[in-house]
């Protein structure tokens, strides 16, 4: 993730315990990630959250992906 982008992610134990949010809002990058995944489209998620931008739902979904590099999690019966 270009540091730009890392930029806009931030955590803040005082904002919503720590969770990380996009820079500016008080709206969770998993709440962006479940809007992602649920089929909205980025002018979808910024108009449900006017707080964010464009810029910031790519962020969020950029965090996630570097997440999703750093641990695997078992998706299936074992």
């Amino acid at each position: 993730m270009s540091s730009d982008r890392l930029a806009l992610i931030t955590t803040d134990p005082a904002v919503l315990s720590g969770q990380a949010v996009i820079a500016g809002t008080r709206v969770p990058v998993s709440v962006v990630l479940d809007c992602i995944a649920a089929g909205m489209s980025p002018a979808e998620i910024v108009a449900e959250y006017p707080t964010l931008t464009s810029e910031g739902v790519q962020a969020a979904a950029a965090y996630g992906a570097l997440l999703a590099r750093e641990e695997l999690v078992p998706l299936g019966p074992e």
